[in-house]
């Protein structure tokens, strides 16, 4: 994203106890999160996703069609964008950046309210401890499709390779999560210079505190940045 001056890139760091997150081995991953202030188990990874969609707007007490789903536009995705808009819901498609994608299911301004489709696993855990400080629901299940993808997981401790997480397992205890704006994007600006100053815009989250913090940061110790390198 940032070779490329595309939105949404970020730095992001989740902080937690030893063992508390999932150790993701770098495979992709079938998401499906949402929101906070649902009933437990109102959808599931395993449920068509028209399903899931009437069973959102159902809890939510509207009308399918304002239910919005953010999907990553990749091809393999087809078959997933065309049952939900089939389902009569709308569609909001990301270049890239699954991250913000899931973490804007807890945001009402951004009108998003589900997350559906495949994406790094890391990036999946990444997501799963922003969901754990804002509040809201996500499984996951890592996809190895081949005996190398599976050698990987299994030396990273995956024993089940069909298993599905939920967000609880995948970040559990007191978790902290930081996230940076590199480019801007639709949940935070992105680095600017601005003389010999720097600026930067996080979001800092908590778990044990609920609480999310935004940090608008000016840097004027250049040296650090080693812009010239």
């Amino acid at each position: 994203l940032t070779a490329k001056g595309m939105q949404n890139a970020l730095a992001v760091v989740a902080m937690a106890e030893g063992g508390t997150l999932l150790n993701a081995p770098d495979v992709y991953m079938e998401k499906i999160a949402m929101g906070g202030g649902y009933p437990a188990g109102l959808v599931d990874l395993d449920a068509d996703p028209a399903d899931n969609v009437k069973a959102l707007a159902k809890a939510k007490g509207v009308g399918v069609e304002l239910v919005n789903v953010c999907i990553l536009d990749r091809p393999r995705h087809a078959e997933i964008i065309a049952k939900v808009r089939e389902a009569g819901a709308r569609v909001t498609l990301i270049s890239d950046g699954d991250i913000a994608g899931v973490i804007h299911c807890t945001d009402p301004a951004t009108g998003i309210d589900m997350y559906l489709g495949t994406g790094g696993a890391p990036e999946g855990v990444l997501a799963a401890a922003g969901l754990r400080c804002t509040g809201g629901q996500m499984q996951g299940r890592l996809v190895t499709n081949d005996d190398g993808q599976k050698q990987r997981a299994a030396k990273m401790g995956i024993k089940d390779f069909n298993k599905k997480y939920e967000m609880n397992e995948m970040a559990s205890g007191d978790v902290v999560l930081s996230v940076t704006g590199v480019t801007s994007g639709s949940m935070l600006s992105g680095i600017q210079q601005n003389g010999n100053e720097v600026w930067t815009d996080t979001l800092l989250m908590r778990s044990s505190t609920n609480t999310i913090r935004w940090i608008k940061a000016r840097h004027a110790t250049m040296d650090k940045f080693h812009l010239d390198d």
